[in-house]
Order: C-alpha cells, then sequence, then structure tokens
C-alpha cells in the first residue's frame, strides 16, 4: 500500500512537471518564432520601401549580399527585379513562379513552404511590390533553440523526478508511521484479546459439562474466573476506545480555555482514599491560575493516568508528590514523582508506546500498557509533551503544556 502510494505521488507529481516544462517549452519556442517573424517583416518592409538596386551582371559589389530579392509586378503582371542578395535574379521561371504563389495566397504576407521564402507584398500606383527573404536562418535557429530546450526539458524533468521520489517519501512518512503503528496496534490489541477469550471459552466449556463432573463449589470458581476475565476485557476495550478518541482528536468547538489548577485538582480527588489504603501520602503542590486551552475531561484523565500509575507502583509507606508550576514562557509543567523501583534508562521512552510493559506480568494488575499512550496523545493534541525521569530510586512523569 505504501509503495503505490508513493508510485502514484511520484506519478501525480511528474505529470504536472511534464505540462509545465511542455507549456514553458512551447512557450519560448512561439514567443522566438513570433519574435524572428515579426523582426523579418520590420526588415521586409524597410527593404520595399527602400529596395537595393540589383548589380548587373559581370558588376563588382562591395556591399552585404542579404539572403531577399524584391519583385515589382506592373499592373499588366510583367515581373521585374527590383533588388536583392544571393539570389540568381536572372532565373525568370523561379521569380515567375514565386510571384504567382505569393498572388494566389490572397494574402499580404505569408511563407512559401516549399521555397522556404517568406514574402510580403505591397501595393503601390504602379502595381505592387513584393519582397521575398529566406527562412532558412530563421529555421534553423528555431531547430536549434528546440534541441537546446529539449536538452534543458529532459535533465530539468530527470531532476524532477529524483526530486519527487525523495519528496513522496518524505511526505508518506506519516502515512506510513501510522500505518505500522496501525497495524502494531491491530497486533498487539488482537494478542491481548486473546488470552482472556481463550480463558472464557475454556470455562464456558467446563460449565456445560454434564451434571455431576463438577461440584457446586467449582462451578462457582469458574464463574468467578469468568467474571474476572471478563472484567479485565471490558477495562481493555475501554481503553482502546479512550484511545482511538485521542488519535480522532477533539474538535476545536469542545476546546475551551480551563484553569489547569483546578483541573488538576479535581484529578486528585478519586486516588486520595486509594492512596490512604495503601498506605502511601500525598504531597500536592499547585500553582493557582494555570490556565490552559484544551478539554477539560481529556486533561484531567492524562493527570489521572499518572496518578494510577503513582498508586501502583510507589513503594509501601512513601509520598506521592504531585507539582503544578509554571515554567519557561508560557509553559507549564505537571509532575508526578513516586519512590520505588528504578525505571531503565533505555526503557524511559518506550514506557509512552502502546501496549508496551517493562514487566509483562503487569497485565494481571489491569496494566495493558495504554494509560501513558492515551496521555502522550493527549499532550500531543495540545502541543505538548510528556517524559519520564529516574533517578536515585525516585521515578518521575511530567506533562508540560502551552499557557493561554
Amino acid at each position: 500500500m505504501i509503495r503505490k502510494l508513493r508510485v502514484k505521488l511520484v506519478a501525480i507529481i511528474m505529470a504536472f512537471v511534464t505540462v509545465i516544462l511542455a507549456c514553458v517549452m512551447a512557450a519560448v519556442l512561439g514567443l522566438t518564432r513570433a519574435t524572428l517573424e515579426h523582426e523579418s517583416l520590420d526588415m521586409m518592409r524597410h527593404i520595399a520601401l527602400n529596395p537595393i538596386q540589383v548589380p548587373a551582371p559581370g558588376e563588382e559589389f562591395d556591399g552585404v549580399r542579404l539572403p531577399y530579392f524584391v519583385l515589382s509586378v506592373g499592373e499588366d503582371g510583367t515581373i521585374e527585379p527590383a533588388g536583392g542578395g544571393y539570389y540568381d535574379l536572372s532565373d525568370t521561371e523561379f521569380l515567375q513562379q514565386a510571384a504567382e504563389e505569393a498572388v494566389d495566397s490572397g494574402r499580404q504576407s505569408g511563407v512559401l513552404t516549399d521555397s522556404h521564402l517568406r514574402f510580403l507584398r505591397l501595393d503601390t500606383d504602379s502595381g505592387s511590390t513584393i519582397v521575398f527573404a529566406d527562412t532558412s536562418n530563421e529555421t534553423q535557429t528555431l531547430t536549434g533553440l528546440f534541441r537546446t530546450c529539449l536538452l534543458l526539458c529532459s535533465a530539468a524533468f530527470i531532476a524532477f523526478f529524483i526530486l519527487s521520489i525523495l519528496l513522496a517519501r518524505w511526505a508518506v512518512r506519516p502515512v506510513e508511521k501510522a500505518w505500522t503503528q496501525q497495524k502494531q496496534f491491530v497486533a498487539d490489541a488482537s494478542h491481548e484479546l486473546k488470552t482472556p477469550l481463550t480463558v472464557l471459552l475454556t470455562d464456558a466449556e467446563l460449565l456445560c459439562t454434564p451434571e455431576g463432573e463438577y461440584t457446586t463449589a467449582e462451578k462457582l470458581r469458574l464463574s468467578h474466573s469468568m467474571l474476572t476475565v471478563a472484567q479485565q476485557m471490558r477495562v481493555l476495550v475501554e481503553q482502546l476506545l479512550e484511545l482511538a478518541r485521542v488519535d480522532q482528536g477533539i474538535p476545536r468547538g469542545q476546546r475551551e480555555r480551563l484553569n489547569w489548577s483546578e483541573n488538576v485538582s479535581d484529578a486528585l480527588l478519586p486516588f486520595e482514599p486509594m492512596l490512604y489504603e495503601k498506605g502511601l501520602q500525598l504531597e500536592t503542590t499547585l500553582q493557582d491560575g494555570i490556565f490552559v486551552h484544551g478539554c477539560g475531561a481529556q486533561l484531567q484523565q492524562a493527570a489521572g493516568v499518572y496518578l494510577d500509575n503513582a498508586q501502583k507502583y510507589a513503594a509501601p509507606g512513601t509520598a506521592v508528590r504531585v507539582t503544578l508550576a509554571r515554567c519557561g514562557h508560557h509553559r507549564a509543567r505537571l509532575a508526578v514523582a513516586t519512590q520505588g523501583e528504578a525505571i531503565p534508562q533505555n526503557e524511559l521512552q518506550n514506557i509512552f508506546k502502546r501496549f508496551y510493559r517493562i514487566d509483562p506480568a503487569h497485565h494481571r494488575d489491569g496494566s495493558y500498557g495504554l494509560g501513558l499512550a492515551i496521555a502522550a496523545g493527549v499532550a500531543e493534541q495540545y502541543g505538548g509533551k510528556v517524559w519520564a525521569e529516574s533517578e536515585n530510586g525516585v521515578n518521575t512523569f511530567y506533562l508540560e503544556l502551552k499557557t493561554v
């Protein structure tokens, strides 16, 4: 799919480039041809008004012999040479044929294709004057220009082709990344759902066995196991749906200027009893009047993800420290710090990936590796960033946003 998308993008770019180069080449040739024709006609008009007399046979002529000749056509149709150069004006048959073709065309100017001559006919009181000019040089000039343009356009086409390949790779890179993430997401989700579904099917089959093979207590244990697995699946599905909503983004109409200080304070309320039951202390330092632009439910959920991780992995009897303060220019930072098992430095970036768990066994306590991914998605929506640090047995998770 990605390769086809690259090929299609390159084809579209090169189609536009081909049309543009063809138009430029046609414009250059057309304008040059029109300019040469205009200059030639101006010269011919000047010659018609000021004819250069043809030297007599054998007469020495020191001037420049131009590739033109002038014929004077009388009212009775007689043709007389009136001037010229580089042409044999003694060939009456050739002169008669050229004059007749020019007159028969019925136009004031034109080109005799077979003779490679351009003519200009001007009427006078005694008849008409026809100036003929050779178009061979003009044709050679246009042919040379055509070859030069073709060479330059071919070189430009090759250059644009190489650039279009690089551009296609750069443009498709986000799509490729999203496609890879989607495939990985589907594979991980399928893997996470496969195990609980297998447990449910196995327990259901056991419950459907004939009476007498299992006691009431055993069937109750199987039912309890099915209920536990079903609840875990519900949590997983809810997190998947939430992650999908985060990826989809919140419409701008649903975003508002909100007090992040109060939002974090509200997020702390449901976790206070949970921390107390686990023997953990809650220490908060929330700076007042910090406003951000976003969806309150999503920001509260992101803070909840950090607090949920804190109550799960903090060492017993320690404190959970929550800090919210301004930092830098128009920025604010939420930090949740706990004491516990240190996070390896090489894992600090990976923990925000979807379905990533340092210890795969943590899914037994309801952790599927999606919470931090949701928090990262929320921060990305609002132009913020998330990261984690681990020093001296203290793990700190950060969420930084732009203030308004």
